[in-house]
């Protein structure tokens, strides 16, 4: 991998690593020191493997020049002489120099400690998603001003509030109680699923799929499935619905861009691999009488891997919609369960049930209305897609709308 390509790579992987461990190091109320010293790391890094070239260990690198820009501070910043070093001196072994472990066993569990840390219960569901694409996954604040469409400033005060109600909580890096394990753990997977739609269904205005953040929210539920207190069905079905949607990544633009629909997608694209570990997650998930709204959008997600276009499909997916209503109701399930009753009984019947939703203010609402529309009424459905038009953010979702407008024109 060339230079270019090893550094953003490494950052990706290495620095929410580097900052978990510094942060249970310091303590949470110096979450910016220890991003501060990782950030360092590899801006060091940049500059050094720039001129002498990688070195031939380029993680065992970045983790000594972390641990040596570390103690560096703890000897000469006065902060930490007044407030920090006395604590990490008191927790290291008597007689023992002052070290930083960064053993595997330690950076696996100050990094899942940093998730329950951030998914606190005290903090707004944006803030913890925003912290999480900080911290955990390494996004800068403009990285994340695009996500959120929204101000560099706004993102700045937004993380600020969020590590201050950090440190007024008294917050810190440590694992749940066993009773409260279960409560603290649902937060968790809030986050993740959110992170990674995020990147599924970025809104940004000139791209529709990350494919980056999806993969750290894959990455970092995967940690919770390798820990026995974390390793739960609802986790492991939400790591099966990750799988399922990544594995249509490839197949969900053309090479222009252009965002292809499910039923134009080229099954070939799709990933085997991704699709059978999927399947394994959600045999995983099985276990017990527990069923989350992850279990059931797993299962949506299953079928929607068998391209197959049939009645028998398409009622499967009807039914786990309707489960997935009861359970947990919301607007968009609601909005796509009308697609799967479209496909599994009527276009008209499902017709009707898309109107009484009424969610003018999504263009995809009006969107899978003009789709509905189409063969029964054009005149209706243009009108639905140039509503879906005037909504859309993304620059692709409005090529596709443009596109089937112009057919419709030309019919």
């Amino acid at each position: 991998m060339e230079n270019q390509e090893l550094i953003p790579h490494l950052f990706r992987t290495e620095y929410r690593k580097i900052t978990a461990v510094l942060s249970k190091t310091f303590g949470l109320e110096h979450i910016e020191i220890a991003q501060d010293i990782a950030s360092d790391t590899f801006l060091q890094a940049s500059e050094m493997w720039g001129i002498k070239g990688v070195p031939d260990n380029p993680v065992a690198w970045l983790y000594t020049v972390a641990r040596n820009k570390t103690l560096d501070y703890l000897r000469r910043d006065k902060l930490f002489k007044e407030k920090v070093t006395g604590q990490v001196v008191r927790s290291s072994p008597p007689g023992e120099e002052i070290d930083i472990d960064l053993s595997a066993r330690n950076i696996t569990d100050s990094q899942l400690q940093m998730m329950f840390a951030i998914c606190h219960p005290s903090l707004p569901v944006e803030s913890q998603i925003g912290l999480a694409l900080n911290v955990l996954c390494g996004f800068g604040i403009s990285e994340i001003a695009s996500a959120f469409l929204t101000s560099k400033e706004t993102i700045n005060k937004r993380l600020y509030r969020a590590r201050e109600k950090l440190r007024t909580e008294e917050v810190k890096m440590e694992f749940p109680a066993e009773s409260d394990i279960e409560s603290r753990l649902e937060a968790v997977l809030k986050t993740l699923y959110l992170l990674f739609n995020e990147g599924f269904y970025s809104a940004g205005k000139d791209i529709t799929l990350r494919k980056d953040v999806c993969i750290e929210a894959m990455w970092l539920t995967k940690m919770l499935t390798e820990n026995a207190g974390t390793d739960s069905p609802p986790v492991n079905a939400l790591l099966a619905l990750m799988c399922f949607h990544a594995s249509r990544f490839e197949a969900r633009t053309n090479p222009q861009g252009e965002t292809v629909l499910y039923q134009d997608q080229d099954e070939s694209l799709w990933d085997a691999t991704l699709i059978c570990r999927g399947e394994n997650y959600l045999n995983r998930a099985s276990v017990g009488q527990q069923l989350s709204r992850y279990h059931l959008e797993a299962a949506i997600g299953y079928w929607h891997t068998i391209k197959a276009d049939t009645p028998e499909k398409w009622e499967h997916i009807l039914q786990y919609y309707n489960q997935l209503l009861i359970l947990e109701y919301s607007p968009i399930a609601a909005l796509n369960r009308t697609y799967a009753l479209a496909k599994a009984r009527s276009k008209r019947e499902a017709i009707c049930e898309a109107e009484k939703l009424n969610l003018a203010g999504n263009h995809l609402y009006h969107s899978l209305l003009g789709e509905l529309y189409l063969g029964i009424d054009d005149r209706k459905a243009l009108e639905c897609f140039n509503a879906s038009l005037g909504l859309a953010k993304s620059r692709a979702d409005k090529q596709l709308l443009m596109e089937k407008m112009r057919r419709i024109a030309e019919a």
